[in-house]
């Protein structure tokens, strides 16, 4: 098939082109024509697509984390301007731009799927063009089993029409009524009977993958009127929507979804563990800088030094200097401050001119002094 640039072969050749990959590499164990080679090559095509969407799943899950600590802001917000839904948007981007939030990466590796399962679908259809249908010409058997399809060439289609569980071939529906001579054996109750139990599993599995989700969630995000409806959804509309959806599918999509979902859970216990051992780290990082900043057990808190205050204040800082400076300061404060007081100024003059020691009151070079008696 020749590549159409004004197409979805933009999407159909690499989805085609990763699948050829896989597929060949167990044909090479199992054999070519081997059902479980072209469901591994299926499987594989999803664990191939989610590997390269692992970093943006991370960040999904920072910025699912990061909407949750951010709920009572924007109840404060939306309390606070819910009239006025033109400030509130205003203020919204600012709050999403302090905390450096992208509500687009929450959504990516959800949207990046879309295509590829669009593309899956179209690529097992291609391998039967018997039935026609929408953007599809009709072959004749003969027509279909030497015509290629996209990636894989008319020997891959004849082995994967060929290929079939029990008479349960990969592009069969439960459902399918015509078309049925392209594949070599065909039973239906073979088909439901490999399609149910699988069509089954992954409705467990999406159950189980939006529990894990939620019972993750913040009590306060859990607590919005929104998110309580989007995760009654997704605990029991989705798992619902697989099951009743599953007989309309070939049963290579539905294990493609199934394989998915198988991914979703492993990848989210690993992802979630990780993200909450950061925490725990940056918790423990924080209580040792704390534990370092507080004073040992029994220590009294120091205390800081006192400035002196000045003469008005009506007290000096003679206990923290020198009696000489004890002395400068009495002389320069107290006493420029009472000079107008004839009683202070002659205390001044007796204190600059102090009466002469009687000569029998000096005491001996190295003698202790007198106590005076009370």
């Amino acid at each position: 098939m020749l590549f159409n640039w004004f197409s979805l072969d933009i999407i159909y050749y690499p989805v085609s082109a990763i699948m050829w990959v896989w597929y060949k590499a167990f044909a090479f164990l199992l054999g070519p024509s081997n059902f479980f080679a072209w469901a591994l090559s299926v499987m594989f095509l999803v664990f191939t697509l989610r590997a390269i969407l692992y970093k943006p799943f991370v960040k999904q899950i920072r910025t699912t984390r990061q909407m949750q600590e951010l709920q009572p802001q924007i109840k404060a917000l939306q309390k606070k301007y819910g009239k006025d839904r033109q400030r509130m948007a205003l203020e919204m981007q600012k709050l999403q731009k302090e905390h450096g939030f992208n509500p687009i990466l929450g959504c990516l590796p959800m949207l990046a799927q879309v295509p590829v399962f669009i593309g899956l679908f179209h690529v097992l259809r291609s391998f039967n063009r018997t039935q026609g249908g929408f953007g599809q010409i009709q072959l004749s058997v003969e027509q279909n089993r030497a015509t290629g399809n996209y990636v894989f060439s008319p020997t891959d289609v004849a082995h994967f029409l060929d290929a079939n569980l029990f008479g349960a071939p990969l592009g069969a529906t439960m459902i399918q009524k015509t078309g049925l001579d392209a594949f070599t054996e065909f039973s239906r109750v073979a088909v439901i009977g490999v399609g149910v139990p699988i069509m089954i599993l992954a409705g467990i599995a999406t159950y189980f993958n939006s529990r894990a989700s939620i019972a993750r969630q913040s009590p306060e995000a859990a607590a919005n009127p929104q998110t309580a409806l989007m995760n009654k959804l997704a605990l029991y509309v989705f798992p619902l929507g697989v099951v009743v959806g599953g007989p309309f599918l070939p049963l290579a999509v539905i294990l493609y979804w199934f394989a998915n979902n198988i991914w979703t859970f492993g990848q989210q216990h690993v992802v979630f563990g990780k993200i909450e051992k950061e925490e725990e780290a940056k918790k423990a990082l924080e209580l040792e800088r704390r534990a370092a900043n507080a004073p040992a057990p029994g220590a009294k808190p120091s205390k800081g030094r006192k400035q002196p205050k000045d003469a008005a204040g009506g007290e000096d800082s003679a206990a923290a200097k020198a009696p000489g400076d004890a002395d400068a300061d009495n002389e320069t404060g107290s006493g420029a401050a009472d000079s107008k007081s004839p009683k202070n100024a002659k205390n001044q003059n007796v204190a600059k001119n102090p009466a002469p020691r009687a000569a029998g009151n000096t005491p001996r070079p190295g003698s202790r002094p007198n106590k005076r008696k009370r």
